[in-house]
């Protein structure tokens, strides 16, 4: 294993001053939230620059810094171009934030549309795919915070972990929608200039020849473009990718709080900035075979590899960099997710009858409670970064055409909608169980599609849009 080149007192002095710096941020921001729009969609008024950047620095995840790297090392160039392509997700999505806010200007979560569009059991059944797939994401996220510590420092998976949990939990507790949106915007600077550092380091230290030649003596598979698994994960990422961001309450919950006509545009314009990051992050993996780095876990080898080119000054931007990373994710899936447990199951399930002031107060319970919950599950560490969150795409890669059809055809009816969530997730773990994680979206997809055909052809279902906008 390389050796850790950033000390554990500097470590610990960046995780220190981020913390004081993001929570006293999130409660400067959080000091006017006075009505649950303001706490949960930032007041409906997110302006284009903000929006595009939300948007593009919580795509930026572990995934991106951590996972995109790991599954290079894996697949090779086809796990790099495979995940750069869950830019198509951000993508599609901007032409439907548009109809989203146009149908629901009063909306507040994915949840409310599935349960006024589809009905109860639909909605139960999308209700635990979204909430299986956040709590799969977020213990992700929590796990990096660990490894990123125990990679770069001589701190460990432990303290790394808790560390990044409590500060996005405090900061987001503290300002809602308004703190993840701004921290995001300042994190997603850190972000690109980081990214493009060790870029243009790594290519001009070792030479894309270099790079090349010893994949190529190393472990030539890597470069094989008809690597069959690889081109199954290729596949399986771009379905994937789209179901994370069609059904999840993070993106929703954008739509809601952007304001009028600036969605689509914003989507957009986050999904072709972060169409080239992947693909730089993944890069650096395959340098590990000139720069003789063997992680001991493959989701370590990003970090690594970048803490190698940069030295020990360097490993303090990288650890920054991916720090930023983590958090911009982190917050955004701790608000977003409070947001369904509030308006969805305890208004939806448990007390109907409470009112704004009191969903206020659950919404700050349900941001600790989660990441609580977060932190417990973390411990373990029972898997890698790309397995457990891979294992995810079973679940969500089933709402992609419910969504789809839903916003945009009146026959499709709720009958459908679950049996095509229901049977497309159990046939995406089906095939993650007995196959592989490359091929778990892609079943669940297909399985999907297949029901919401059936049902069109056999259902004559007239929706009256009206109802949304109630």
């Amino acid at each position: 294993m390389t050796e850790v080149t950033l000390s554990s007192q500097w470590a610990l002095l960046i995780v220190v001053l981020f913390g004081i710096a993001w929570i006293a941020f999130g409660w400067w921001l959080g000091r006017n939230n006075r009505t649950i729009d303001d706490f949960m969609l930032a007041g409906r008024n997110v302006g284009f620059a903000f929006a595009s950047a939300t948007a593009m620095a919580t795509w930026i995840t572990s995934n991106t810094t951590l996972v995109a790297p790991q599954l290079t090392y894996q697949f090779g160039v086809w796990g790099m171009i495979g995940y750069s392509l869950a830019a198509l997700g951000l993508i599609l999505f901007a032409p439907m934030a548009k109809r989203i806010k146009a149908l629901m200007p009063h909306g507040y979560t994915c949840g409310d549309f599935i349960r006024k569009r589809f009905g109860f059991i639909a909605w139960l059944i999308f209700l635990v795919i979204s909430l299986c797939y956040a709590l799969g994401w977020l213990v992700s996220l929590g796990m990096a915070g660990g490894i990123l510590l125990s990679a770069l420092s001589g701190l460990n998976y432990f303290f790394g972990m808790s560390a990044i949990l409590f500060i996005c939990v405090c900061y987001t507790l503290l300002g809602g929608l308004k703190a993840v949106i701004a921290t995001d915007f300042v994190q997603t600077i850190i972000i690109l200039i980081g990214v493009v550092l060790i870029a243009y380091i790594g290519i001009s230290e070792i030479g894309l020849e270099t790079i090349y030649d010893n994949v190529e003596e190393k472990s030539p598979q890597l470069l094989n473009l008809l690597f069959p698994a690889a081109i199954m994960f290729l596949f399986n990422n771009i379905f994937f990718g789209i179901g994370e961001i069609f059904h999840s309450n993070v993106w929703w919950s954008r739509a809601f709080a952007f304001k009028e006509n600036i969605g689509k545009k914003a989507f957009l314009m986050s999904g072709l900035l972060w169409l080239p990051i992947p693909i730089v992050t993944g890069f650096a993996a395959l340098a590990a075979f000139s720069l003789d780095v063997f992680p001991p876990s493959a989701d370590m080898i990003g970090p690594l590899i970048a803490a190698k080119i940069l030295g020990k000054v360097g490993a303090v931007f990288v650890f920054i960099v991916v720090f930023s990373a983590l958090a911009s994710s982190l917050d955004s899936l701790l608000a977003a997710t409070s947001d369904l447990l509030t308006k969805d199951i305890y208004k939806g399930l448990i007390n109907k009858s409470a009112d704004n002031a009191h969903l206020f107060k659950v919404s700050k319970i349900s941001i600790v409670a989660l990441g609580f919950f977060t932190w417990l599950l973390c411990i373990p560490k029972v898997a890698t970064l790309g397995a457990l969150l891979n294992f995810t795409g079973a679940f969500v890669a089933s709402t992609i055409f419910p969504i789809v059809f839903g916003l945009y055809y009146r026959r499709l009816d709720g009958v459908t909608a679950a049996f095509a969530m229901a049977l497309g997730t159990l046939s995406g773990l089906l095939g993650f169980g007995f196959i592989g994680f490359y091929v778990a979206a892609l079943f669940s997809c297909a399985i999907s599609l297949l029901v919401c055909l059936i049902g069109l052809m056999i259902k004559n279902q007239k929706f009256d849009w009206q109802t949304l906008s109630e």
